[in-house]
C-alpha cells in the first residue's frame, strides 16, 4: 500500500466522518427552514469559511493566470455537488429522514465504479470491488425497509430518487474536480471556487424566487445547528477534494460512506428514535458499511 493511497483514505475517512456529522446538525436544524434557504445557509457558510482558509494560506496571485476552463470545471462540479447534490440530500431528509437518506446516498460507490471506469480509466482489483459491494450491501440493508421513518404512511422507495439523486451528483462531480485541479492543484482555491459560485447562484434564485426564509419562527438552537452544518460541510468538501487527487475516485466516494453509522448515532442522540424509527436492520447495515470502508483502506 502506497503512503499516497494511504493518506488518500485517511483523507476521505475524515470527510465521511464530518459529512455525517453534517447530515446530523443539517437533520436537527430543518425545523422552520424552506428547503432551499436551509440549503443557501450550508453553502454561504462553507463559502465564507473555505474563503478565509484561502486567504491564509493559499497563493492567490495563481488565480490571475488560471485558464478559464479551470474555473468552467470547478464551476461545474460545485453546480453538481452543491447546487444539485445538496437540495436533493434536505429534500430527502426532510421526506425520509436523515439515518435512511444517508444511507441512500451510499449508493455513491456504485455509481462512481461506472464513473471511475469511464472517465478516469480506473479499475478496482476484487479486494476493492468486494469492499465497495459490501458497503453497497450495507446501504441497501439500511434504505429497503417498509416504512419511510419521516412519514410512516410511505413506502420508502417513492421517496428514494432524492437520495439516489445525491449520489449520483457526488458521482459526477469528480469529473469536472479532476479535470479543474490539473491545470489548478490546489483543493482548497478549488473547492472554494466551486463554493463560492453556487452559493452566489443560489442567493440570485432565491431572490428570483422571492423565497420566504421560513414557513414558522425559526428556534434559535436550530440556527446555531444550522451554521453549524455549514461549517462542517465546508471542511469536510475539502477533504474530500485532497482525497481525491490521491486516491481513486470509487475509493474516496465509497469511505465517505463513514458518514452512515455518525448520522445515524447522532440523529438517535439530537432527533430521537421516534422520528429516526433507527432498527437492527439499519444497524446492521451501517456496521456492513463500516467494515466495508475498512476494507477499502487495507485491502489495496
Amino acid at each position: 500500500m502506497s503512503e499516497t493511497y494511504l493518506a488518500g483514505a485517511l483523507w476521505a475517512s475524515v470527510a465521511g466522518i464530518g459529512f455525517g456529522v453534517f447530515q446530523a446538525f443539517n437533520r436537527r436544524a430543518r425545523i422552520g427552514f424552506s428547503v432551499y434557504w436551509a440549503t443557501f445557509i450550508l453553502l454561504l457558510v462553507s463559502a465564507l469559511i473555505l474563503a478565509m482558509a484561502s486567504l491564509m494560506s493559499e497563493d492567490l496571485s495563481v488565480l490571475k493566470t488560471t485558464l478559464p476552463r479551470v474555473y468552467v470545471n470547478f464551476a461545474l462540479a460545485g453546480f453538481i455537488h452543491f447546487f444539485l447534490g445538496w437540495t436533493f440530500l434536505t429534500i430527502s431528509q426532510n421526506r425520509v429522514g436523515a439515518s435512511r437518506t444517508g444511507a441512500l446516498v451510499g449508493a455513491t460507490p456504485l455509481f462512481s465504479v461506472l464513473v471511475a471506469a469511464l472517465a478516469f480509466d480506473e479499475y478496482l482489483s476484487p479486494p476493492l470491488l468486494a469492499g465497495v459491494v459490501t458497503v453497497v450491501t450495507g446501504v441497501y440493508l439500511v434504505s429497503a425497509s417498509r416504512k419511510n421513518g419521516a412519514n410512516p404512511g410511505q413506502r420508502a422507495w417513492h421517496d428514494s430518487i432524492f437520495g439516489l439523486g445525491t449520489a449520483l451528483c457526488f458521482a459526477i462531480s469528480p469529473i469536472f474536480i479532476r479535470g479543474g485541479l490539473a491545470e489548478l492543484p490546489s483543493p482548497l482555491l478549488g473547492v472554494t471556487i466551486g463554493m463560492g459560485i453556487s452559493a452566489l447562484t443560489y442567493g440570485l434564485l432565491l431572490l428570483l424566487r422571492r423565497e420566504p426564509l421560513h414557513r414558522n419562527a425559526i428556534p434559535r438552537d436550530a440556527m446555531v445547528y444550522q451554521l453549524a452544518a455549514g461549517a462542517f460541510v465546508g471542511l469536510s468538501t475539502w477533504a474530500r477534494w485532497i482525497a481525491l487527487g490521491l486516491t481513486p475516485v470509487a475509493v474516496v466516494l465509497a469511505l465517505g460512506r463513514l458518514n452512515v453509522p455518525i448520522v445515524i448515532g447522532l440523529s438517535l442522540i439530537l432527533v430521537g428514535q421516534k422520528a429516526e424509527n433507527v432498527t437492527r436492520r439499519i444497524v446492521f447495515g451501517a456496521t456492513l458499511i463500516v467494515v466495508g470502508s475498512l476494507m477499502l483502506i487495507f485491502f489495496r
